[in-house]
């Protein structure tokens, strides 16, 4: 059965080039990033599915009236397994990419995909080609493979194409799980095609804890000369920053290789502008912070060490610090040896003949939402690593060999 699997996929590479350029003509950047959102992309992929064969398909809109229609959509697409009530393998991907950033630095236009063969491969250039197209057109492709092929999985296989990825998953996997909880189970894995390496060696099967928090302070504005009338909200500002960055990583200071870097860091970012002159001491001081946390620290652990230094700055300032939590996330780890994680192994080692390891990182991806409801998760992928970047560029290597992978994941009974 394999077989016919993989031969049907390595002949749809026509249709992965459709659907990557069908795909980055409809840009799905944020609201948040001064985007209209994804609905016109899961419009026009809902519509090609269904023309494909693919008809079993839902969509979940979360309200958001920033965005065009309203709605953020996310799409369900379900290929029926030999046995409905033995679990389902979910395959996520996003539908939503960040905006194309500085515009000379492309060298074509970002919403259209441009084909090239020079090195490293046959290749696609263009806004979200890679980051999360690959890993939704290899999901299609796998689901394709059955469906043309008249063949059943073992497991039920959906397909999530979720929004709001890249901006935390608020309209996304987060709203989901608040209001439609019942369409996931405890037998259930999950495939997020969201990270990974150019070799494939790499499997995430753990994500640090996150909080991103803004911090205020508020003291007395004063002429520069005067400093002894007023109370230096910056210079408390500066100070808080400092302290945090050296206290916590002091108080939470454990070491672990499943990540890299293999401790928590607890950095100083985004500052706001306070007074626009050189000669007045500001009142007001807002800065940001970005602490990637170990999973052995709980979140609350450090909003207590927070607590305690912010109140001994503000004694020592004379000032009053308030902070608001931009997003925060904490999960368990999917198990090194959870039969996901070794089915993935096997599947990787003979689709592309290398040796994986289990590995941790500090981003944030939507199985960390799973796995607090005791989902098993694997996030992988075969990437070029261009997400973000300019000219960014997807191997359609990469998009059929990591299709065969779902495709025997799919067949695997776990």
């Amino acid at each position: 059965m394999k077989e016919k699997l993989f031969a049907w996929i390595d002949e749809a590479l026509p249709l992965a080039v459709e659907l990557e350029t069908e795909l980055t003509k409809r840009p799905a950047v944020a609201p948040d990033s001064e985007g209209e959102g994804e609905l016109d992309k899961c419009v026009f992929l809902e519509g090609w599915l269904k023309s494909q064969g693919i008809t079993r398909l839902e969509r979940y809109d979360a309200p958001d009236e920033r965005a065009k229609g309203g709605v953020r959509p996310n799409l369900i697409a379900t290929i029926p397994g030999e046995n409905e009530n033995n679990g389902c393998l979910w395959i996520i991907s996003h539908l939503d990419v960040v905006p194309p950033g500085e515009a000379s630095q492309w060298n074509s236009d970002p919403w259209t995909a441009v084909e090239a063969f020079d090195e490293p491969g046959h290749r696609l250039i263009g806004r979200g080609v890679e980051d999360n197209q690959q890993g939704l057109v290899s999901s299609v492709l796998a689901a394709l493979a059955f469906v043309r092929l008249r063949l059943q999985p073992r497991r039920t296989v959906k397909l999530l194409f979720a929004a709001d990825e890249e901006m935390g998953s608020k309209y996304g996997m987060g709203w989901l799980l608040e209001n439609h909880s019942g369409l996931f189970h405890k037998n259930d894995i999950a495939l997020i095609p969201d990270s990974g390496d150019s070799k494939g060696e790499t499997i995430e099967i753990a994500e640090k804890n996150l909080i991103w928090v803004r911090f205020v302070t508020k003291g007395t504005q004063t002429h520069g000369s005067r400093p002894d009338q007023g109370a230096n909200a910056h210079l408390a500002g500066a100070d808080l920053a400092l302290r945090l960055h050296y206290g916590l990583s002091e108080k939470f200071s454990g070491r672990d290789r499943l990540f890299d870097p293999d401790y928590s860091t607890f950095q100083p970012t985004k500052k706001e502008a306070n007074v626009p002159n050189i000669n007045t001491i500001p009142g007001e001081d807002v800065f940001c912070m970005d602490m990637r946390i170990l999973p052995r620290y709980p979140v609350k652990a450090v909003l207590d060490e927070i607590d305690r230094i912010k109140a001994e700055i503000a004694a020592k300032h004379r000032v009053t610090i308030d902070y608001s939590i931009i997003q925060s996330s904490e999960s368990p780890a999917t198990p090194a040896q959870a039969p996901l994680v070794l089915s993935l192994s096997n599947a990787i080692g003979e689709i592309y003949n290398v040796q994986t390891r289990p590995v941790g990182v500090g981003g944030g991806t939507v199985a960390a939402y799973l796995r607090r409801i005791g989902i098993d998760c694997a996030v992988w992928a075969r990437l070029s690593e261009s997400a973000h970047e300019p000219n960014e560029f997807v191997l359609l290597k990469n998009i059929l060999g990591d299709a065969k992978i779902m495709a025997l994941l799919a067949l695997d009974s776990l």
